[in-house]
């Protein structure tokens, strides 16, 4: 029973080990980790709008947008 209460202590370190050596990673690469998840989060809105633009303007079939032809008259 004791070489089992043992295995079961070097287990616990073992996973104990693992959680501070990868809070110390997370922690001394955080401000890279954050740096690439917004260029990942700049490059997916970019694309969305980019493929998005020509059809919320209503542009033509070359992506470039119609310009209107007759400015809107002033209400006053």
């Amino acid at each position: 029973m004791q070489k089992v209460i043992n295995v079961l202590a070097v287990v616990s370190f073992g996973v104990s080990a693992a959680i501070v050596a990868g809070g110390v990673y997370v922690y001394q690469n955080k401000d890279s980790i954050a740096d690439n998840i917004k260029q990942q989060v700049i490059e997916a809105a970019t694309s969305g709008v980019t493929d998005a633009l020509p059809d919320l303007l209503g542009g033509s079939s070359d992506g470039t947008p119609e310009l209107p032809v007759t400015m809107p008259s002033m209400p006053f």
